[in-house]
């Protein structure tokens, strides 16, 4: 005889409530009245539906799980934030769910949903999307606490923990500045990043402290992607010659800006000066990456701490889910110089 296994679905059918509402009764989260709960248990125990870990729930109705929600985990910012969440929930005897919301955000509210629906512990949201009306309500209705993470923009009464991208640019600019660089470009992201507003602004704020002009046809947009960096610093170059520097948004863009310039006929590093017959342009990326070390020469990083940023995140949230009454916190992680080569 072949008998359908009962899911969560049919429980909630046959309850007359949502699968959501289900359940938060096996978790034992969220404000349920009584005759709900009462309802969804007597579908239960009807439909012989078998409590799983997650259903029966752990002590003080811990699943066990943490959601995760990111745009684009190709992307090595969040592969290595991931990562260093990952070690700190292990820990403690909990489990990373990921979810990616796609790179325009548009899939954030089904993967919210989704993390709910699953009886989760508590949701990080990783990246900048502008789509995050109501999820501060959807968690506190449902007993979920949630925090953003490396988020440029936060939520109300969230707690945010991000890097500081304005020190960072800073403090690439003055890198370039104090190896003798006068004409340096900015190079990569997208013109609804609030991560790449925050960074132009340090760019620019310290190009101006120097006495340095910034031209707006030397701030180009590119996405991540090596390929689109490789081109849009190849163009850059080749109709503006006398620029001798580049910071770039990402280090993937500063990998791709490698052989865009290697392209131009250009080498890359040195000083703003450093051969009259072969012109040399310097790049100095930020978000550090491993393959950084592996051009010729090694690229210099400015690192925004993405595992600690992880950390950082999880241990916030730990407390959070523990029961901790906290007051929202604006917590950001600084930068460090990675050198690997003299500009």
């Amino acid at each position: 005889m072949n008998h359908k296994k009962i899911t969560i679905i049919d429980v909630a059918q046959h309850a007359g409530v949502s699968v959501t509402t289900v359940s938060l009764v096996l978790s034992g989260k969220g404000r349920i009245s009584l005759s709900t709960a009462e309802r969804v248990n007597r579908a239960v125990d009807e439909l012989g539906f078998v409590r799983n870990r997650q259903a029966s729930t752990l002590r003080g109705g811990e699943s066990g799980v943490v959601g995760l929600i990111v745009r684009d985990i190709c992307e090595p910012f969040y592969a290595e934030m991931t990562a260093g969440l990952s070690e700190m929930f292990e820990a403690q005897g909990k489990v990373l769910f990921l979810l990616q919301s796609g790179p325009s955000g548009k899939g954030l509210m089904r993967c919210f949903d989704t993390l709910l629906t699953h009886g989760v512990d508590g949701i990080v949201i990783a990246g900048g999307t502008s789509s995050i009306s109501g999820l501060k309500e959807k968690a506190d209705e449902q007993g979920v606490p949630l925090i953003c993470a490396a988020r440029s923009g936060g939520i109300e009464g969230v707690d945010v923990v991000r890097p500081d991208n304005m020190l960072a640019a800073k403090m690439a600019t003055e890198y370039l500045i104090r190896h003798g660089h006068k004409q340096i470009a900015y190079l990569g992201g997208l013109s609804n990043s609030l991560t790449r507003a925050e960074r132009l602004g340090g760019f620019c704020a310290t190009l101006v402290q120097y006495g340095l002009p910034f031209r707006s046809e030397w701030i180009i947009e590119c996405d991540y992607q090596q390929k689109c960096a490789a081109d849009a610093a190849e163009t850059l170059l080749t109709h503006y010659p006398k620029i001798s520097a580049i910071v770039c948004h990402k280090s993937s863009v500063a990998l791709g800006a490698y052989f865009g310039v290697l392209r131009t006929g250009a080498e890359v590093g040195g000083g703003a000066v450093d051969s009259f017959f072969q012109q040399k342009v310097a790049l100095i990326g930020m978000e550090d990456a491993p393959e950084s070390e592996l051009t010729e020469p090694p690229l210099t990083s400015i690192a925004n701490s993405a595992r600690e940023i992880g950390h950082a995140t999880a241990r916030r949230l730990l407390l959070r889910i523990g029961g901790q009454n906290l007051e929202a916190q604006n917590i950001i992680v600084p930068p460090g110089l990675v050198e690997r080569e003299s500009a």
